[in-house]
């Protein structure tokens, strides 16, 4: 391996260290719930998940375990 890659490798994981060098505008995931597997969307600041649950009350604990998991990288819409 030349240096120069070694450099980048370096270079890599200081960045992947730090907290808000990447904002995530979209995401579509496989959430493997205990029962079921569940899709989940964000887009425009806001999560959606196509679970029972989250049809009725607008979350979910897919979506809040996305929000955790997420925290540092997506930028939650702000409600008015």
């Amino acid at each position: 391996m030349d240096s120069s890659l070694v450099r980048k490798m370096e270079k890599a994981k200081d960045y992947a260290m730090q907290e808000g060098r990447v904002s995530l505008m979209r995401l579509q995931a496989t959430f493997r719930g205990d029962n079921s597997d569940h899709e989940l969307t964000y887009e425009a600041g806001k999560w959606r998940c196509n679970c029972l649950y989250f049809a009725s009350r607008g979350e979910c604990t897919h979506t809040m375990a996305m929000q955790i998991m997420m925290s540092s990288m997506v930028k939650e819409a702000i409600s008015n």
